[in-house]
Formats: C-alpha cells, structure tokens, sequence
C-alpha cells in the first residue's frame, strides 16, 4: 500500500496525473497521453497486417444488452450504471431542497438505458450477431474504449475509468486459439522492445460470491485466462497489464453467433489496459520520457 501511494503521489507532483478527489478516477496529462498514443501506434505495428475491422465504441452501452451479457450474474460488485432525474417540475424543488439540506438527492434518481462499459467488447458480440452469419474467414476486430469498473483504490494502476485496446477473433476453435497464442507470443515482443520486465501466467475473473469461486477455478483449470503481468507497485503482486482470454462458444451461443456453415462460433480476445502500460512505462523508466533509454524511446516514437 505504502508503494502504491508513494507513487501516486509522485504521479500527481508531476503532473502526469491530475487529483479528482475521487480514488481511482484521475485526469491524464498531456505527456501521458503522448505515452499512451505512442504505444497504440507499437500495438498496430504489430497488429495491423492481420486487416481487423476496427469499430470505436462509447463507454456507455445499451442496458438490455448488458443484462442479456449476464455480467450482473458474474461481477455485480464491479458495475455501473448510468441513472437521471426524470421527475416533474415539483419533484425538482424538492431535489433542490434535498440537496440544501445536504440529503441523498440520488435516491429519486431513475435508471437510463445506458450502462457504463465495464469490457470493449462488449457490445461488439451483439453488433456483429445483427450481421447474421460471419464470412467464410471469421472475423477479426479492433476495439478500444473508455471501461468502468467499482474498484475504489489508492493504487495508481486499478482506476475505475480507463480505457482498454483489445483484438476480437471469432472463428472455429482452432482459429481462435491461434490468434490468442499469436498475441501471447507479440505481447512479450512487445514489452521486451520497450524493456519492461514480464511474467505471463495463468488467472481467473474477479467472479462474485461463493459460486464466483467455482467459476474461478474452473476458468484457471481450463486455461481460459492468461494476464502478462509487470510490476508496477508491487514485485510480490506485479499487475496485469495485458490478457488473454478464449471464451469457447459461450459468447456465439448467448449471442447466436454463427460461421458461415451455421455452426456456433467460438470467439476469443486479447485486452491492453492502456493505462496500466503507461503507468509501467513510468514506474520502470522514470518520470521524464525525455531520459527513458534510447532504445525505448526509438521503439515508440521512432
């Protein structure tokens, strides 16, 4: 904990970060952002010969899709909606009054049919079912997006909005596992050109209650999951700053997702937190990006 807020606090005094008064929820600078920017450009070096359908969407998505994704069911303590005042003229005053007061002006509020995105590609699965069947080849994906999780932190490196790059493969088995060793195998490429110190091994989701336990482990014995891992605050607990994960066909049979001989899709993805690199960047290379290795600053800016 003493590290995580140790370097927070050196992220704020520079400027890279910018306080809200929020844990968690933090304005970027512009230098970050240049770190940011810089590392999407090494991510299409690396990704852009593979001709994935790139799709940006906001980081609010439509509330029947969220139910329908069952994300309620597997990580409730996680999510956030998006709730307004709907109320008449009278209903107003007395918000008003309420908040005068210094009452809980939200308990009126009402939900919208917007839920923050907690993953990119979640409204992906829905979007290209709509298409109907896919193309002889599969189909293949770039997403990023601003994604929202409930996890009030002091720790720089788990924020409860930051944005997530991924590559979306849907196709047979085999072509989805491919694709997910394909980008486990880029990914310590990646980190190596920029020199940051890497582990990949295997994880599981942050599922909810006694039954997320199971589910837990039954996604770790099946080697679901894998996160490429960096220190960052912590060598004993480094963060996972990459992920890759093979749904099966749970996303093509919830969806109807189907190749194009009518067979159920499997799909799989590979996540960047985007934040997460910039902050390992940082911690491993110091705070100026003017004196990081020459090497490093070659490999994102050329």
């Amino acid at each position: 904990m003493d590290m995580q807020v140790s370097f927070l606090d050196r992220l704020f005094e520079s400027g890279l970060l910018i306080e809200t008064g929020v844990e968690g929820l933090y304005g970027r600078s512009g230098r970050f952002e240049d770190v940011i920017a810089a590392f999407e450009r090494l991510i299409d070096r690396y990704g852009a010969a593979d001709g994935a359908e790139a799709i940006r969407f906001p980081p609010g998505m439509n509330r029947a899709f969220f139910e329908k994704s069952g994300y309620m069911k597997s990580f409730p303590q996680l999510a956030g909606t998006v709730h307004s005042f709907c109320g008449c003229e009278l209903d107003h005053v007395s918000l008003l009054k309420c908040m005068d007061e210094g009452n809980d002006w939200t308990a009126e509020q009402k939900a919208t049919d917007i839920v923050l995105t907690p993953a990119a590609c979640y409204p992906l699965y829905p979007t290209v079912a709509k298409r109907g069947n896919l193309p002889e080849a599969g189909g293949l994906y770039d997403l990023q997006s601003y994604c929202f999780r409930h996890e009030p932190s002091n720790d720089p490196a788990r924020q409860q909005l930051f944005r997530m790059r991924e590559y979306v493969r849907m196709g047979t088995q085999a072509d989805v596992t491919e694709f997910r060793q394909t980008w486990m195998d880029r990914g310590v490429k990646m980190m190596a050109e920029v020199e940051l110190p890497v582990e990949i091994d295997v994880a599981n989701d942050p599922f909810f209650g006694r039954a997320g336990k199971m589910l837990a482990n039954n996604q770790r014995d099946q080697n679901l999951k894998f996160e490429l891992l960096i220190p960052i605050t912590s060598v004993a607990k480094p963060t996972a700053c990459m992920s890759f994960n093979y749904h099966q066909d749970a996303f093509g049979t919830k969806w109807g997702l189907n190749l194009a001989d009518g067979a159920v899709a499997h799909t799989a993805c590979v996540g960047f937190g985007l934040e997460r690199i910039a902050l390992a960047l940082f911690h491993h290379h110091g705070l100026d990006t003017e004196a990081w290795p020459a090497s490093v600053r070659a490999a994102l800016w050329g």
